[in-house]
């Protein structure tokens, strides 16, 4: 009897140590398709079904206030274990602009991902063949139009703040517009409505290397494989800036839940297919969990407000 207690337990164990992919699981992306979070989303998605962590991986958007409408809507999903969202940088600035009372820090915090350096990006015909180039034509003329696929206190718009304040022009005076992501940016920058812009290098990838866009330089403090391109630190100007994303979960989720969602994230980040992923979009692994990750999103949020007070931009 007791043999046959032994076995079934051993039985028990081999058989929750097989777990079967998860087929119920959402995504939202909290902006346009061709966002930086529309990517990311897609890019996972396909990640945790090539893995065989989950399958049926269902993406949606729902874009709308940087990322903020989003937000809210997970908000009413209390305790829906079925669902996470992408975030980062971006809609940590976004809930702070908005001025209303924050609901991010009611959100269940699953992981951040990772990290992404921005670029400084023109159209392949553009008057600006370097990063010097284009810093004389603003010192000239500091009413040069900046895009970027974020709202104030976002990625790109505290990249382009910063990008300025280092070639010594005053942020305030930055004539920087706010698109809805990277694909309405990428409209605006072929159009010519921007004379650049800033956006995270996943988002234009594609378009520069097949020619459509020219990248100056990139925000981190060292170069990137896939791009020949300087950084804007080693042409002079003392700017290094990125993004990051990660996920959430609504809040109110039970525990057990939370940590089920944790584990398969965690699962998948370690896999082979996400680390190809993030080696060809040019992404950096930041894996961080659960209550770092509460406290990073905090510590965030405070460093984003002093640096909008500090360049007096609101």
């Amino acid at each position: 009897m007791r043999r046959r207690t032994m076995l079934s337990a051993a039985l028990a164990a081999a058989l929750a140590g097989c777990a079967r992919p998860r087929d119920d699981l959402r995504l939202m992306a909290p902006n346009p398709p061709g966002s930086g979070y529309d990517i990311t989303a897609r890019v996972l998605a396909r990640a945790l079904e090539s893995s065989g962590v989950a399958r049926g991986v269902e993406v949606f958007n729902l874009p709308g206030a940087s990322g903020v409408v989003g937000l809210r809507r997970l908000a009413y999903e209390h305790g829906n274990g079925h669902l996470v969202m992408l975030m980062g940088l971006g809609l940590v600035g976004a809930e702070l602009a908005a001025g209303q009372p924050p609901v991010l820090p009611s959100t269940t915090p699953v992981c951040r991902l990772v990290q992404e350096p921005a670029i400084v990006v023109v159209t392949r015909d553009s008057p600006y063949g370097s990063l010097d180039e284009l810093v004389e034509a603003w010192r000239a003329d500091p009413g040069l139009r900046v895009g970027g696929g974020s709202a104030v206190g976002g990625p790109d718009h505290l990249a382009a703040m910063l990008f300025a304040e280092a070639a010594g022009l005053s942020p305030a005076r930055v004539a920087y517009t706010r698109h809805d992501g990277g694909g309405d940016l990428l409209a605006a920058i072929l159009s010519r409505q921007v004379a650049f812009a800033l956006s995270g290098l996943s988002e234009y990838a594609d378009q520069i290397e097949s020619g459509q866009l020219r990248a100056l330089a990139v925000t981190s403090e060292r170069t990137v494989g896939r791009l020949a391109v300087p950084t804007v630190r080693s042409a002079g100007l003392d700017v290094v800036v990125g993004n990051w994303r990660g996920l959430i979960a609504p809040p109110g989720l039970p525990a057990r839940d939370a940590e089920a969602i944790r584990s398969l994230f965690a699962e998948v980040e370690a896999s082979a297919d996400w680390v190809g992923a993030r080696d060809r979009f040019g992404w950096t692994g930041a894996y961080l969990a659960g209550d770092d990750f509460r406290r990073f999103i905090a510590d965030e949020s405070q460093r984003v407000a002093r640096v909008l007070n500090r360049l007096g931009v609101t």
